[in-house]
């Protein structure tokens, strides 16, 4: 949890980041995604602060439960001096405990967020789901939390100003507002009309940009002229190897591979869940990736 200190922005973790979410259509399927269409709205977890502290941790904490579609879980939250946001105790259930900074015994309208990161964990820990090393395995739980529809409130809850700063999670701004902006192409949501914080939805545009990027890579139809003119250089090198392939180079998303028969192939990111694409080089194909069932209209 950034509390005061520097803010780390942009892109750093962005191949981890995809990662996870090719990770998670792998666990959960295309159909079960799709059953997180509906984002946990504000009023289900909004926080007043006339509310009763741990009445109001424990029903937002329900809810969370209740979207993550753990009905069997119950979470018992508490409040601690710590050096982080949030922990929670992974064990076999069905009760998790849940500390939480004191911070947020003042700051409760956050409480959300902070619940909403921690629940995540325990869902994943049910699905069996992590990646090595603490560092990418909280990026995978904060890109779950996100893709799944909570982590809206993560990137609400990132303040700054030139005297003071908040963010929570391990995800930048920017990056949060990439996997949000990933979600809402998916679902047709638009999660901005939900931020107090215009800090957040800066970071939004700046995802939703990167996003779109990602829907613009050769051999994409909808690539620009320059990325277009760069494949068809990258393709006449990889033709004049007699089929040897041309493995990634840096820069470019997409490697020309043979597989022993003409056409030569070539494969490439899937735009919405990250997963890699094999087609042939012949000009226009429709390709339709196996793990998210996106169509995609390519030019090879």
């Amino acid at each position: 949890m950034a509390n005061g200190g520097p803010v780390q922005h942009g892109f750093p973790h962005l191949e981890t980041v995809r990662a996870s979410i090719t990770a998670l259509y792998k666990r959960l399927s295309y159909d079960t995604v799709q059953t997180f269409a509906t984002s946990v709205l504000p009023a289900d977890v909004a926080f007043c602060d006339t509310d009763d502290l741990y009445l109001g941790a424990q029903r937002v904490a329900r809810e969370l439960v209740r979207h993550y579609r753990l009905p069997d879980a119950r979470m018992v939250v508490s409040f601690r001096e710590m050096n982080h946001a949030a922990s929670v105790e992974l064990a076999a259930g069905p009760e998790y405990f849940v500390e939480l900074n004191d911070r947020f015994r003042t700051h409760r309208r956050d409480i959300g967020a902070a619940l909403a990161h921690e629940v995540m964990h325990v869902y994943l820990h049910r699905l069996d789901l992590s990646f090595p090393g603490t560092r990418d395995n909280e990026i995978l739980t904060d890109t779950a939390t996100t893709y799944l529809g909570a982590g809206w409130l993560l990137l609400d809850a990132y303040r700054e100003d030139a005297a003071s700063s908040q963010k929570l999670g391990y995800l930048t701004p920017e990056e949060f507002g990439y996997v949000l902006a990933k979600r809402a192409l998916v679902f047709a949501e638009d999660p901005s009309v939900w931020f107090t914080s215009p800090q957040a939805y800066t970071a939004y545009v700046k995802g939703m940009a990167e996003a779109r990027r990602d829907e613009q890579q050769p051999p994409l139809t909808a690539a620009g002229w320059a990325g277009r003119r760069r494949y068809a250089r990258d393709r006449r090198h990889a033709q004049d190897q007699h089929g040897a392939g041309a493995g990634p180079r840096q820069g470019v998303p997409y490697a020309f591979t043979p597989d022993g028969r003409e056409p030569l192939r070539v494969s490439f990111p899937c735009p919405t869940c990250q997963q890699r694409i094999r087609v042939p080089v012949r000009g226009r194909v429709r390709a339709r990736c196996g793990l998210c069932r996106t169509v995609l209209e390519c030019d090879t």
